[in-house]
C-alpha cells in the first residue's frame, strides 16, 4: 500500500453481483426523479468529471449514467489531441464552448485536467507553471459554482499491479486487444509520476465549490454504486440549496436597493467625480486634416493586419460608450481598412434564451476570433457591470463578483497572443440629447433611437458611476482601458484608429 492519498482507494472494497442489481434498481429511479426536477426547475447546470489512471472505469461508468438517466440531457465530451479548431483559439475556449445549459448535465472525459496534468509528467512544464494552470482551473470552476452549477470530479483509482493486470487481459483477449495501445503501456511505466502529479492536481482544486471524489475503481459495481450514490446525494442537496439561494439573493437584492433608495435621498443630489469627468470633450478634429489622416492610418492599419496576420495574431476590439456616442462610426473606419473575409462584427444586446441558459461569458467565449483574425465586439461581457448592474438584471452580488472573472477571462486572451484593445467613447449628456434629436428628425437613422435609449439617458449618473468603477476594477496593464473623447466624431474615429496601429506595432515587433 502507498503513502499517498489514493492508498483510501486501495482497499479492494467490492460488491456482490446480486447486491448491485437490488441497490442499483433503487438507484436508478432516484437518478431519474432528480433529472426530472433538475430539467423542471432548469436553474443551474451539472458538470461532471472523469480523471483517473487507465482501467479504472471513466468511460464504462459514463456509459452506465448514460443508460441510468435520460441520455437526452447529457452531453458527453472527450477530448483528445486538439482539432484545427481548437488550436486555432485560447485553451479555454473549448470547455466554455461545451458547458451544458442550464437543467442538464455535462459529462467530461479527458477534461480540463488532462493536458495540464500530462504536460507536468512529461517534463513539458514545470511545478510553477503546472500549478499556475491549476489556478486557472479553480477559477474556471469558481466561476460556474458562483453562477449555481453543481460540480462533481470523481478520481478513478486503481493500484499498478491492478492496471497491469487489466491491461495484460485485454491485450491477450483477441476481441479487445485493439482496445489497448503503446501509449497506455508507456503511462503505466510512468505510474508513480502520473500519482504524483494527481496529488497534486488533487490538493490545489479539491473545493467545497468544486469537490473530488476518489473512487476505487477495480470492482465494476463498487465503483458504479459509489459514482451514482456521490451523484444523488450531491444532487438532492443541491436543488434543495438552489432554491434556499435564490430567494437569498431576491432579499439581498431588495435590501440593497432599498439601501441605495435611502442613501440617494440623504444625499440629494450631489454627485461625486468620475473618470469620465477628466475627458476634455472639446476636443476636436477638422474636416480637411481629419479626411488625409484617416486615409494615412487606414492604410497603415492593413499593413499591420496583414503583418499580424501572416504571424497568426488574432485581434479583438471591444467598444464600449453612451448611447450615440459613435461606436458603430468608429468601427466601420476601422472595418473599411480591412478585407471582409478577415473581421467579423458581433453587435451584443439583450441575451437569447440560449444564452440565457449558461454563465453570462459564454457567448462572448463563442465569438473568440481564429487565428490571423480580427473580431470587433459593439457591447461586451461589460454589460454585466453596467446595463445588467443599473437595471437590475444581475444582482449585486452576482455584477460584483464579475470584476475578478472579467479579469481572469481577458487575462486568459491576452496570455494566448491575441491583441485585445477596450475602448469607452464618451460624450456629454448635452451632445447625447443633441445626437437623438438628430436621429429622430433623420429617417435613415431613426430605427437607431429606441424606448431603451431614452430609459438609459434618464439613468445618465448612475451609468457614469458604473462606469467609473468599472474601469477602476479592470483597467490594467495586460488589458488597459482607452478612453476616447468622443464628443467630435472625427478626432474619436482618428484617436481609435491611431491607438489600433500603435497596438499592432508593438506587438508584431517583438
Amino acid at each position: 500500500m502507498n503513502s499517498s492519498m489514493f492508498q483510501t482507494a486501495e482497499l479492494g472494497q467490492s460488491v456482490s453481483k446480486k447486491a448491485f442489481k437490488e441497490r442499483e434498481q433503487i438507484l436508478r429511479e432516484s437518478l431519474l426523479d432528480l433529472q426530472t426536477q433538475l430539467r423542471a426547475e432548469g436553474s443551474f447546470p451539472v458538470l461532471i468529471d472523469f480523471g483517473g489512471v487507465r482501467g479504472g472505469g471513466k468511460g464504462t461508468t459514463t456509459n452506465l449514467l448514460n443508460k441510468w438517466m435520460d441520455a437526452s440531457y447529457i452531453e458527453t465530451h472527450a477530448y483528445g489531441n486538439p482539432t484545427g479548431e481548437e488550436l486555432q483559439r485560447p485553451y479555454w475556449w473549448k470547455f466554455w464552448r461545451d458547458l451544458p445549459p442550464r437543467g442538464t448535465i455535462g459529462i467530461y472525459l479527458s477534461g480540463r485536467y488532462s493536458r495540464p496534468l500530462l504536460d507536468y509528467v512529461y517534463g513539458n512544464s514545470d511545478l510553477d507553471t503546472y500549478l499556475q494552470r491549476l489556478g486557472r482551473i479553480r477559477a474556471f470552476e469558481q466561476a460556474l459554482a458562483d453562477d449555481g452549477a453543481l460540480i462533481l470530479k470523481f478520481w478513478m483509482h486503481v493500484r499498478a499491479e491492478a492496471q497491469k493486470e487489466r491491461l495484460e487481459a485485454l491485450q491477450n483477449d483477441p476481441l479487445n486487444s485493439w482496445r489497448v495501445s503503446e501509449i497506455d503501456w508507456t503511462h503505466y511505466q510512468m505510474y508513480d509520476r502520473f500519482l504524483e502529479a494527481a496529488e497534486v492536481a488533487v490538493s490545489q482544486t479539491n473545493t467545497g465549490e468544486a469537490p473530488w471524489e476518489i473512487v476505487e475503481g477495480a470492482d465494476y459495481h463498487y465503483r458504479s454504486l459509489r459514482v451514482g450514490e456521490v451523484l444523488q446525494e450531491a444532487l438532492t442537496r443541491h436543488l434543495k440549496r438552489s432554491d434556499i439561494r435564490r430567494r437569498y439573493l431576491e432579499e439581498l437584492s431588495q435590501e440593497i436597493r432599498d439601501a441605495d433608495k435611502a442613501a440617494d435621498g440623504s444625499h440629494g443630489s450631489v454627485r461625486t467625480k468620475t473618470i469620465l469627468d477628466a475627458l476634455d470633450l472639446s476636443l476636436k478634429l477638422k474636416k480637411k486634416p481629419y479626411r488625409h489622416k484617416l486615409k494615412e492610418l487606414q492604410a497603415r492599419l492593413n499593413a499591420l493586419h496583414m503583418r499580424a496576420a501572416s504571424r497568426d495574431m488574432s485581434v479583438l476590439l471591444v467598444f464600449e460608450g453612451p448611447d450615440a456616442a459613435g461606436k458603430s462610426g468608429a468601427i466601420r473606419r476601422v472595418t473599411e481598412a480591412l478585407d471582409a473575409r478577415w473581421y467579423k462584427v458581433h453587435p451584443f444586446s439583450a441575451p437569447t434564451d440560449e444564452e440565457n441558459a449558461r454563465h453570462y461569458l459564454w457567448r462572448f467565449w463563442r465569438c473568440i476570433p481564429r487565428k490571423g483574425r480580427v473580431t470587433v465586439f459593439d457591447r461586451s461581457w461589460y454589460g454585466r457591470v453596467l446595463v445588467e448592474r443599473i437595471e437590475g438584471f444581475a444582482n449585486d452580488v452576482e455584477w460584483r463578483r464579475s470584476y475578478a472573472e472579467i479579469n481572469n477571462f481577458e487575462e486568459l486572451l491576452v496570455e494566448h497572443g491575441i491583441v485585445l484593445l477596450k475602448f469607452w467613447i464618451h460624450i456629454s449628456k448635452e451632445e447625447q440629447l443633441a445626437r437623438f434629436r438628430s436621429r429622430e428628425e433623420t429617417p435613415h437613422k431613426r430605427w437607431k433611437l429606441t424606448d431603451e435609449d431614452w430609459r438609459n439617458r434618464a439613468r445618465w449618473e448612475d451609468y457614469a458611476e458604473a462606469a467609473h468603477k468599472m474601469i477602476q476594477a479592470t483597467d490594467k496593464q495586460v488589458a488597459p482601458w482607452i478612453l476616447i473623447e468622443g464628443n467630435d466624431k472625427n478626432f474619436a474615429r482618428v484617436r481609435v484608429l491611431e491607438s489600433l496601429c500603435e497596438a499592432l506595432e508593438r506587438a508584431t515587433t517583438k
